[in-house]
Order: structure tokens, then C-alpha cells, then sequence
């Protein structure tokens, strides 16, 4: 047996209840019984709390990743500058403004370059797993033979 109540919604409200129940095509006394059901139920604070631990656990992952990917960088970039000043040996005085010019053309370079793998979307973390797949299928094949 059902009973019957009257109420009041504000307009607004009012409105959004009608168009939800028409889109959904079910009638609005069925979407209010609901909507009260699941507001009223002991665990409705329960399947909020699990769908926001899954919605953390995500953005857990996804910050893990962007450290890992953060920290990739920071090492290649590190172990490049490091090469490079101990491989590179200073100029002297006499082709200080050559290397100046030479230094700008290939940064500007550098900079095309970047952009054109930018707008590619392919990643160096992305070269680095095929780098590293495509080596370790080499070595197992030599192992094979």
C-alpha cells in the first residue's frame, strides 16, 4: 500500500525533476521514490566513501605516473648536462663569437625539432619502452640462435 504525500518543490528543481523524468521516460513520482530511497539507505554514505576512494586511488596512479615521468626526465637531463661538460672542452677567446652564432642556429633548431615531436605527440618516454622492448627482443633472439 502506498501513501500518499503532497510537497512543495521550487521551480527550478521543479523543472529539472520534469525533464529528468522525460528523458528517462519514467514518471517523476518513480524518480522521487528513488532518489528518496537511495538518500534514506544506510550505505548511501558507504557507496560514497567507495566511489571516492576509487576516485583517489586514480589520482593516486595518475601522480605516481607523472613522478616517474618527472623523474625520467630530471636523470636524462642530468646525465646529458654531465656528458657534456666533461666531454666539451672550453674555446678559446678567438672562437668565442663563431660558437655564439653556431649556438643560436642549432638551439633554433633544437626548437623546431621539439616542436614538430610536440605536435607529433610521441613522447620520449614512449621511444624509451620501444627502445627497451626492441633490445630485449634482440637479445632473446640471440640467445635463441
Amino acid at each position: 500500500m502506498r501513501t500518499k504525500h503532497t510537497f512543495r518543490l521550487p521551480p527550478e528543481l521543479a523543472g529539472r525533476l520534469a525533464e529528468f523524468a522525460k528523458r528517462k521516460r519514467v514518471p517523476q513520482a518513480l524518480v522521487i521514490e528513488t532518489a528518496l530511497a537511495s538518500y534514506l539507505s544506510p550505505d548511501g554514505s558507504e557507496r560514497i566513501e567507495a566511489a571516492l576512494s576509487r576516485r583517489l586511488d586514480r589520482l593516486t596512479r595518475h601522480a605516481e605516473r607523472i613522478e616517474r615521468h618527472v623523474t625520467i626526465s630530471n636523470e636524462a637531463l642530468a646525465l646529458f648536462v654531465r656528458f657534456w661538460l666533461t666531454s666539451t672542452p672550453p674555446l678559446p677567446d678567438t672562437a668565442q663569437a663563431a660558437a655564439q652564432v653556431k649556438g643560436r642556429e642549432r638551439y633554433d633548431g633544437y626548437i623546431e625539432a621539439l616542436g614538430r615531436r610536440l605536435a607529433n605527440g610521441k613522447s620520449l618516454a614512449q621511444e624509451l619502452a620501444q627502445d627497451v622492448e626492441g633490445r630485449a627482443a634482440e637479445s632473446k633472439g640471440d640467445k635463441t640462435s
